[in-house]
């Protein structure tokens, strides 16, 4: 017999069922489950949903979430002033779920976790952003988790021999400890011999700083494995932003290890390419940081504009100081730096006033400091016109994975194409 509830009873059980379950969860089962009747009644086709203003509208949006692309979604939604939390999560997913690459496989899974990281930094979840984070997915993974590397033993092998001249080891000494059996059973050697991805060849050197005492001497702090995940982000960058503003998810065993996960990987990219406020007018330009460093095209276009005042050229590689270690050193001052002090007349600025200005260039402050304005006012009072706030930086991309002459004006160009792409799927 089938129990018919009154409104207020109805509103009682969804009440006490939100406060057990949760809201979110509650409507992503709903939407689940309409999935599943969906795809019982027919296989493929076109599917419409009509969503009213409130939660159960939301469950249109949670099942459109659900159902792969061999249908076609449409949806009527009656305007909603005010919409719940697992409602605009809901109508974020299926958005998300939309604008994934059609053979990318557990579409489902994908936006749940991109959906995720976007709700989790309070970043806006419209198309431009969305596809963003979709473009740059499929130029460094293809969708794909831990990415199998083409000659990946080689590089390897490699890097270890780069490594163990730097520190001044016998190469006998470190075949010998290599030869060693590892924690899975076979020798460090054996597994850099087959090693397929970069998660693979993390785990083996962190098993050999672990394990071995020459690992300790020869790679403590220095595992050469510095990016991974299906966004490619730098493990230096997740372990900094995780310090910094928390992670949501629980740790497994370390960030690093967090990296080569899907919902790992996704946020740390997620909040690598969109978590930081620029005033750029095109998304090309966050595609050039995210290869170059934040701020690396507003940089470029500073060090544009310092060129042509002052005659000398510079790099636009985005980088205003001179690094060491991955530190800025003050001496020798870098070219950016000697070109800017060659105006420190006509702005009316110190050789220390143009260092500590640029000692924020990897901020948004850098552009209310005295250089940047005055150096952009000079420039545009010579030449007439405004200077462009934002140039692609043009760097060679350098990594024992690139076999190519490759540049980060290519990279920001080849995902412009697939944001573009992504944008018309909507």
């Amino acid at each position: 017999m089938m129990r018919v509830l009154a409104p207020a009873a109805m509103r009682a059980a969804d009440a006490a069922a939100c406060e057990q379950t949760g809201a979110g969860a509650l409507m992503r089962e709903a939407g689940r489950a309409i999935a599943r009747r969906v795809v019982a009644h027919a296989p493929s086709g076109k599917v419409v949903a009509f969503a009213g203003p409130g939660n159960n509208g939301g469950d249109a949006f949670a099942a459109l979430a659900e159902l792969d692309t061999s249908y076609e979604r449409v949806v009527y939604a009656a305007y909603a002033a005010e919409k719940s939390d697992a409602r605009r999560s809901a109508e974020g997913r299926a958005l998300v779920g939309r604008l994934v690459p059609a053979n990318v496989p557990d579409r489902a899974g994908w936006a749940t976790d991109i959906y995720a990281a976007i709700a989790a930094m309070e970043i806006a979840p419209t198309p431009e952003n969305i596809c963003s984070v979709v473009a740059i997915t499929e130029q460094e993974s293809g969708f794909r988790v831990d990415p199998s590397i083409p000659g990946l033993s080689g590089i390897a092998w490699k890097e270890i021999d780069k490594q163990r001249e730097r520190a001044g080891v016998p190469k006998l000494v470190v075949m010998a400890a290599l030869a060693l059996t590892s924690p899975n059973g076979k020798s460090y050697n054996e597994r850099l011999d087959n090693v397929k991805t970069e998660l693979q060849l993390s785990e083996i050197f962190e098993d050999f700083i672990d394990m071995v005492p020459l690992g300790k001497r020869f790679f403590a702090e220095r595992n050469p494995v510095r990016t991974g995940g299906p966004m490619q982000v730098s493990v230096a960058f997740a372990e900094a932003h995780a310090a910094a503003k928390g992670y949501p998810y629980p740790v497994t065993g370390s960030i690093r290890h967090e990296v080569f996960t899907r919902r790992g990987g996704m946020y740390f990219g997620i909040a690598h390419l969109l978590d930081y406020p620029a005033a750029y007018d095109s998304p090309i330009y966050r595609f050039a940081d995210f290869n170059a460093g934040r701020y690396a095209s507003r940089n470029a276009a500073f060090q544009n504009a310092v060129t042509q005042l002052s005659g000398i050229p510079i790099a636009l590689d985005g980088d205003l100081l001179r690094y060491e270690q991955g530190r800025p050193a003050s001496e020798p001052p870098g070219g950016t730096e000697l070109a800017a002090r060659v105006l420190a007349h006509r702005l009316d600025m110190s050789n220390a006033d143009i260092h500590r200005d640029l000692e924020l260039g990897k901020t948004r402050d850098f552009e209310k400091t005295r250089l940047y304005t005055r150096v952009f006012a000079l420039g545009e009072k010579i030449s007439g016109k405004p200077l462009p706030a934002a140039v692609l930086p043009r760097i060679q991309l350098q990594s024992p994975k690139i076999t190519r002459k490759l540049t980060t004006d290519w990279f920001a160009n080849r995902v412009d194409e697939r944001f573009r792409t992504c944008l018309a799927r909507q």
